[in-house]
């Protein structure tokens, strides 16, 4: 089959090549599935890099553990492993093989448990887009941050990948999204469901005098301290990444400094790794099915245009999602 690989950490347009290898096979807990679109994410471009150097201890210390990267996807299952029931051969499923990553091939090995039927009204390549962005931002806001009816969110970096879900999810939930994006992108948040929008390039969104009950930060590089200050008193700060040059550690630094202060201070100071869970894929799917949550689609790439597609998104272009097509 025809896949992405790479076999060293460097930038996309290096490392990356399409090559015929081998089918993966699969254990008695996962499913074989037609890879039809995959979406890209910044876990791939991290992978690919090997960047910052502390994921190495997950991704390979010197080589990549995981040569096809891939983190989302949509498809149809080819075959299914001896102990799985909730997937049979033929269902046209969306999911996320994270973190073992291995979407940007024909076909791609995935955990029974990271897998879910396709919402209906969604195409295969927007099926793609959803589940790691998607993933991300309901874990974010209904289980870290425990949004509410009525609560006051602002989400930094509406507009990206996970922003762009993240508003829409918010706004499903009862809460009043404030969204946070450059000029050019304030028309697509209020599109999404944000009550209000800030453009960060006129107005510093920690020092403004309205206060949130949640903020979610997906972009930047304010620190805890100062996203504190666009908090309630009992309010809650969920870190999901951002932007840092660091080699070492990046935006991680930035984590792990919200999480030290957090026991120190009367604010809840949080971040996490998103993890894919079938039921939540489901719980989406219903969102989606409902018409309160759409992807935003930015881009189309070939399976031979991942490095370009790769590159586009460290760059910072994309609304929303860029998405390959695999198969027809």
């Amino acid at each position: 089959m025809r896949a992405i690989v790479f076999e060293r950490y460097g930038p996309p347009g290096d490392v990356l090549r399409v090559a015929d290898v081998e089918e993966p096979a699969i254990g008695a807990r996962d499913a074989l599935v037609r890879v039809r679109a995959a979406s890209v994410n910044p876990a791939d471009w991290h992978l690919i890099r090997g960047a910052p150097y502390v994921a190495r201890l997950s991704f390979g210390p010197r080589r990549p553990r995981h040569p096809v990267p891939g983190s989302d996807l949509a498809g149809v299952v080819e075959a299914v492993g001896s102990e799985v029931t909730e997937l049979r051969e033929g269902d046209e499923v969306y999911g996320s093989p994270f973190p073992s990553f291995g979407a940007f091939a024909e076909r791609a090995r995935v955990p029974a448990d990271g897998l879910a039927p396709a919402p209906e009204a969604l195409s295969p390549a927007e099926a793609a887009a959803v589940p790691v962005a998607g993933l991300t931002a309901l874990q974010g806001l209904r289980d870290h941050a425990r949004v509410r009816a009525g609560q006051r969110v602002l989400i930094i970096g509406a507009s990206g990948g996970v922003g762009s879900f993240a508003v829409q999810i918010a706004a499903a939930l009862g809460a009043e999204v404030t969204g946070v994006s450059s000029a050019g992108n304030l028309d697509l948040v209020r599109a999404l469901g944000a009550a209000h929008v800030i453009d960060y390039a006129r107005e510093d969104v920690t020092r403004v005098s309205e206060t949130y009950h949640v903020v979610l930060q997906v972009a930047g590089t304010a620190s805890p301290a100062a996203c504190r200050r666009a908090l309630t008193r009992d309010g809650t700060l969920v870190q999901i990444s951002g932007d840092g040059d660091g080699r070492w550690i990046a935006p991680l630094g930035r984590m792990l400094a919200g999480r030290l202060l957090s026991p120190v201070v009367r604010q809840r100071l949080t971040s996490f790794t998103a993890r894919p869970k079938a039921d939540d894929l489901r719980f989406l799917a219903g969102l989606i099915e409902s018409g309160a949550v759409r992807p935003v689609i930015d881009r189309t790439w070939s399976l031979d245009e991942v490095p370009e597609a790769v590159r586009y998104l460290e760059a910072g272009h994309t609304r929303g999602k860029s998405v390959v097509a695999v198969a027809g």
